[in-house]
């Protein structure tokens, strides 16, 4: 894909850099590959790729995470590494890990991490019940079984630290009823999509 078009489509969710514009473009060569055999995505056209995936993670990372800032992330169920990947990409200095059960998804990360360079991420291969530590921002996003993989993010949270869930707005009471003891913000509207939210919780001291 076109450096510029990916530029142009991502202008509504963040502010791409060269460098930025140009591992997203490798990412993106990298999904199509491996999607032909490793069902990562169901979306397969590229400019839908860049907006829905990367143009949402990018959107985040601008809110969720300074590019200066050494904070440990954790991206739960990452998948195909949404938003796990772009927040690394974005804050260089973030410790990010991405959790990720599915053996041939491990590998496909393992690829995009070796491909991209990214000294600050970890692919932890194993179910997430079994990671033993915690993380001061915890993402999750496009999940199945939303309360069940909400109620673990929770647990991977870090003592003042801060859950991100990319959901639908229909979703958003449920959270919040689910788990009164952390302080929600306000939902915040995903550009380019008609329901999709970003949704961040402070976890107590």
């Amino acid at each position: 894909m076109d450096r510029d078009e990916i530029a142009a489509l991502l202008g509504p969710f963040a502010e791409p850099d060269r460098k930025l514009i140009e591992q997203t473009s490798i990412y993106i060569d990298l999904i199509l590959k491996w999607n032909a055999r490793v069902n990562l995505t169901a979306v397969r056209n590229p400019r839908d790729i860049v907006q829905r995936h990367f143009g949402e993670s990018f959107f985040a990372a601008t809110h969720l995470l300074s590019p200066d800032l050494a904070e440990s992330v954790i991206d739960l169920g990452s998948g195909a590494g949404f938003p796990g990947i772009p927040l690394a990409i974005f804050a260089p200095q973030a410790r990010v890990t991405l959790i990720e059960s599915n053996g041939k998804k491990a590998s496909f990360l393992h690829e995009v991490v070796r491909a991209l360079k990214l000294s600050n991420v970890t692919v932890f291969n194993q179910r997430a019940e079994t990671y033993p530590g915690t993380a001061d921002l915890v993402t999750l996003r496009a999940v199945e079984n939303f309360s069940k993989s909400a109620e673990l993010a929770l647990r991977l949270v870090a003592p003042a630290g801060r859950l991100a869930l990319m959901i639908g707005a229909s979703q958003v009471e449920v959270a919040k009823a689910s788990h009164q003891q952390f302080l929600w913000q306000a939902p915040i509207p995903i550009p380019e999509s008609e329901s999709r939210v970003l949704l961040v919780a402070h976890k107590p001291d």
